[in-house]
């Protein structure tokens, strides 16, 4: 048989098909702790068919892994989640998720590799989670938003607390958001945009 016959190899759907105007093309990294809603955010915003390496929890991160307050997960992210968005006719954003437990940081790396921000997924029920993460994009020097994912049992804190218990400089923009909503998670990535622009016309980062 031939695989590459129309038969068995569907062709492109419309919405994966780039906008023929696009001119900029911006990766982005979406990290945060275990069950923050990383793929969340990816799977609700993105154009097309997110590819998610969501994986089937076993015995085997009993012990391992830190599910405190998530302890209903039953699925985690292994590998990577990815996703597309236009933003405008020429700007488009490559959104690339991170995984949550600390065994899979090793695959930062790779994953960071010609990013031009980030976004880290914050629940305030577990704050702690976000420390460490928070800590590698400074060590790395990426510039970052903060998107509070406002959870139904999640507690509300003002901005300034989040941005005191964060260790948060001034500058970096906190911000609310429903990562199952696509206009919120799209808010969050023009958030970031913003930011990044603002840090291009500042002199320091000229």
């Amino acid at each position: 048989m031939d695989f590459r016959s129309s038969d068995t190899v569907p062709g492109p759907r419309s919405e994966d098909i780039l906008p023929s105007t696009a001119a900029t093309a911006v990766k982005v990294v979406i990290v945060g702790g275990f069950g923050v809603g990383k793929t969340t955010l990816v799977g609700s915003v993105s154009e097309i068919r997110p590819l998610s390496t969501e994986e089937t929890m076993t015995q085997a991160g009993v012990g391992v892994d830190d599910v405190h307050g998530v302890e209903q997960k039953a699925a985690t992210t292994v590998a990577m989640d990815f996703g597309r968005i236009t933003l405008n006719e020429q700007l488009v954003l490559y959104l690339f998720g991170t995984p949550g437990q600390q065994r899979f940081w090793f695959l930062w790396n790779g994953l960071f590799d010609g990013a031009l921000g980030a976004v880290v997924m914050v629940d305030t029920r577990r704050l702690e989670v976000s420390f460490d993460v928070i800590g590698r994009l400074e060590e790395r020097g990426v510039p970052f938003v903060v998107a509070i994912n406002t959870f139904p049992e999640a507690p509300s804190y003002p901005t300034e607390e989040l941005r005191s218990a964060l260790d948060l400089p001034g500058n970096v923009p906190i911000v609310n958001c429903d990562a199952r909503a696509r206009t919120s998670s799209r808010d969050v990535l023009m958030t970031l945009m913003r930011y990044l622009h603002s840090l291009t016309a500042t002199p320091e980062h000229t």
